[in-house]
């Protein structure tokens, strides 16, 4: 039996986002490798002591279309987050499809919720149009806090941003220390995207794709 899962503008922005944040991956690391070291503060340079050397080889040279890329991405993803962003108030998506119940807040149904993605448990068939709890807050914490940490970490690293709006930069103590930060915020969100993308792929993969291109979700 069809059931509607995912409207036009979840599908849309989902895959922009999904293509925009791979345009981001790929030139963040070639940025990374140009210069592997954070640091802590306002400034922080060759011959400067480091917070964290990462295990990385210095590749001099790297980050020139790798910032233009990481740059075009990045405003490709805010526009696009904005879109769903006002698309869901409008639409009351986040309070129909995304907020957790208050008694699904307690702890036992968290830690029930987490066991059963742990477990890699099959959906039943009423939860093939919906979100469980897991994926809800997994979810809020993507769009409400991951994503715009990133987007400000990022307006932190720019002086031409900074100089117009210092407190992105002044808030967390300085340019390099938005950058670390940054760094540390990306990795959660390849990290939420990897194991999304391995429960797409072992709770089935075949609907759950066909449902984000049509919109709509087959099950018996």
């Amino acid at each position: 039996m069809d059931s509607q899962r995912h409207s036009l503008v979840v599908r849309a922005t989902h895959w922009i986002t999904a293509f925009s944040f791979l345009g981001l991956l790929v030139s963040g690391i070639l940025i990374l490798i140009a210069h592997p070291r954070l640091y802590w503060g306002e400034t922080g340079g060759m011959g400067a002591p480091s917070l964290i050397d990462l295990p990385i080889p210095f590749k001099i040279g790297y980050s020139g279309w790798g910032r233009y890329v990481h740059f075009l991405s990045a405003w490709v993803i805010i526009l696009t987050g904005l879109v769903y962003v006002l698309a869901g108030l409008f639409t009351r998506h986040f309070n129909r499809n995304l907020m957790p119940a208050r008694a699904g807040l307690a702890w036992k149904a968290i830690w029930h919720s987490t066991l059963d993605h742990l477990r890699f448990k099959q959906p039943i068939e009423e939860e093939f149009g919906t979100y469980n709890l897991l994926q809800r807050l997994a979810y809020l914490t993507i769009v409400f806090v991951l994503f715009p940490l990133v987007i400000v970490t990022g307006f932190g690293m720019s002086p031409a941003i900074a100089s117009v709006v210092p407190l992105v930069v002044n808030v967390f103590g300085g340019q390099q220390s938005a950058r670390t930060l940054h760094f540390f915020v990306a990795g959660l969100l390849v990290l939420f995207v990897l194991i999304h993308i391995t429960m797409v792929i072992l709770t089935g993969f075949t609907n759950r794709m066909r449902a984000m291109i049509t919109g709509r979700s087959t099950h018996d």
